[in-house]
């Protein structure tokens, strides 16, 4: 299917445009900062602690050398980003960089990273206050996805980063087969009920589901990739296809 024929970017219930959609966005991150870490460990059994490892031990080759400059993208509470130093530390003489543009989330990051050579930043994912061509490894986990313009966004990343770079984005995909039939029923009908109960908070856990299915399937969003320049692109699916890593070279 033609990149041009599906939705663009995330729609949050009663966003008209780009500008009202990334609103609401950062509207609901921030209400559910509070319980946001909890959430996602209980919500997905531990697992979503697998799932950054993965990522960042993906990209151990970048982390690895001293010089090289990477960035969180959409960090939220910083989880990732404390995957990615986690993978380099022992090798790295420059920070980590974290951008989000909820603030609540990043106080909590900031809480989570102190004493760390992690340096966060508040700031829009599709306009980074960041050099062109100056960074070496870009990744989002959970984030890309809430984003207003997926194109956009690809674009940005593409932008920043150096030649040579590498990006990865760790989302949510929904499984095929008797499991995903499963997995549709918890995450659209158990999934919100938990997480507004936990959260006190209704509209976060009834966007999530839906996000999910507006997001391009993996064909598709390799697709936008290569659109928006990247070369080599590739999905990697993690736990039966419930999550996965798409990755591009610049």
């Amino acid at each position: 299917m033609p990149a041009s024929t599906k939705t663009v970017g995330a729609a949050p219930a009663g966003a008209g445009d780009r500008e009202s959609a990334a609103k609401a966005v950062r509207q609901m991150f921030s209400e559910i900062a509070p319980r946001y870490d909890l959430l996602n460990h209980v919500l997905s059994c531990n697992v979503d602690r697998l799932w950054w490892r993965y990522a960042a031990r993906t990209f151990r080759h970048i982390l690895q050398r001293p010089n090289s400059r990477v960035l969180d993208l959409c960090c939220g509470t910083c989880d990732l980003t404390l995957a990615l130093h986690r993978q380099g530390s022992a090798h790295r003489e420059l920070p980590i960089a974290g951008v989000d543009f909820a603030h609540p989330m990043l106080l909590r990051g900031a809480r989570k990273t102190e004493g760390k050579p992690i340096r966060l930043l508040e700031a829009d994912a599709l306009q980074l206050p960041i050099a062109s061509g100056s960074l070496d490894l870009v990744v989002s986990a959970f984030g890309f996805r809430n984003l207003a313009d997926y194109d956009a966004g690809l674009r940005e990343i593409f932008r920043v980063l150096a030649s040579g770079g590498e990006a990865g984005i760790l989302d949510f995909a929904e499984p095929k087969g008797l499991l995903g039939r499963a997995y549709r029923l918890y995450f659209k009908h158990v999934l919100p009920k938990v997480g507004s109960v936990i959260s006190g908070v209704r509209g976060p856990y009834a966007y999530l589901p839906a996000s999910v299915a507006r997001f391009p399937e993996p064909p598709e969003m390799l697709q936008r990739m290569q659109s928006a320049g990247f070369r080599e692109v590739s999905w990697t699916s993690y736990t039966f296809g419930i999550a996965g890593l798409f990755r591009g070279k610049k």
